[in-house]
C-alpha cells in the first residue's frame, strides 16, 4: 500500500498547480468560435504567440504540415469575403427548409476582424508515410491541432478567433497562388471583441443544441452492434 501511495505522490508532483490547472480548464471551456469583431489591429506579439503555439502542436510523424498565410492586402481580403459569400448562398440552398433561418446567421467576420490568416496544407505531403499509410487524413488532423492551439492562446489573451470553412478550397488555392496539391483548410478571423459568447453562437442563435458527453462515450463496442447482439 505504501509503495502505491509513493507512486501516486510521484505522479502528482509532475502535475501543475491547482491554479494553473484551473486556468487550462477555463480557457478550454470558454473558447468560442467568434463571428463579431472590432476592426482595430491585434498586437503583433499576440499573433506571434498564437503562431508559436500552433507550431508546438502535435503532428503525425512530426511532419508539421501547417502553413499560415497572413492576409494583409485589402483587395485580397475582399476576394476571400466574396468567395465565402458564394459558398454561403450555396449552403443556404442545400439546407432546404432551413435556408431563411441560415441566412440570418453571421457566419464570418472577414471584413470586420483586425487580422486574417489562412491555415493550409502544403504540397509534397505524400512523402510522409509515418502514421499516414492507412490514414492519410492525419495531416489534416495535425493542422486542426495547430488551429486549436491558436484558439486557446487567443482566448487566454482576450482575443477572439473564428474558423471559417465556407469556401471552395480549389478556388481559394488559386486566389492565394498556392502550389498544386496544397490545400487551404481554414480562414481564421482574429480580432478584438466587445464580449465573448456565453455559449456557442449557434446555440445562442437557436440553430442547434449541445449534446451531453455521455451520448458520445461507448464501452468496448459500437452501441448499435451491442444492441443487435
Amino acid at each position: 500500500m505504501s509503495d502505491n501511495n509513493s507512486d501516486n505522490n510521484k505522479d502528482s508532483s509532475k502535475a501543475y498547480s491547482e491554479q494553473e490547472r484551473e486556468a487550462i480548464y477555463r480557457v478550454i471551456a470558454e473558447r468560442r468560435d467568434m463571428r463579431h469583431f472590432r476592426p482595430d489591429p491585434v498586437d503583433p506579439e499576440i499573433i506571434r504567440r498564437m503562431l508559436v503555439a500552433a507550431h508546438q502542436a502535435p503532428s503525425v510523424g512530426l511532419m508539421q504540415p501547417w502553413r499560415f498565410l497572413s492576409i494583409s492586402d485589402t483587395d485580397l481580403r475582399q476576394q476571400l469575403a466574396e468567395l465565402v459569400e458564394e459558398e454561403r448562398l450555396r449552403t443556404a440552398d442545400a439546407l432546404g427548409e432551413r435556408k431563411s433561418e441560415f441566412m440570418k446567421l453571421k457566419v464570418e467576420g472577414i471584413l470586420d476582424c483586425g487580422e486574417l490568416i489562412v491555415a493550409a496544407l502544403p504540397d509534397g505531403r505524400e512523402k510522409y508515410v509515418f502514421g499516414r499509410r492507412t490514414m492519410p487524413e492525419m495531416d489534416l488532423a495535425s493542422v486542426s491541432c495547430a488551429i486549436q492551439n491558436m484558439w486557446l492562446v487567443a482566448r487566454a489573451e482576450g482575443i477572439g478567433m473564428g474558423w471559417v470553412s465556407l469556401f471552395d478550397p480549389a478556388k481559394l488555392a488559386r486566389i492565394l497562388k498556392m502550389p498544386e496539391h496544397s490545400k487551404p483548410v481554414a480562414i481564421l478571423c482574429i480580432g478584438h471583441v466587445d464580449e465573448f459568447y456565453d455559449r456557442p453562437m449557434l446555440v445562442e442563435e437557436n440553430w442547434t443544441d449541445e449534446r451531453p458527453l455521455e451520448e458520445f462515450i461507448f464501452q468496448n463496442y459500437w452501441p448499435e452492434a451491442t444492441a443487435e447482439g
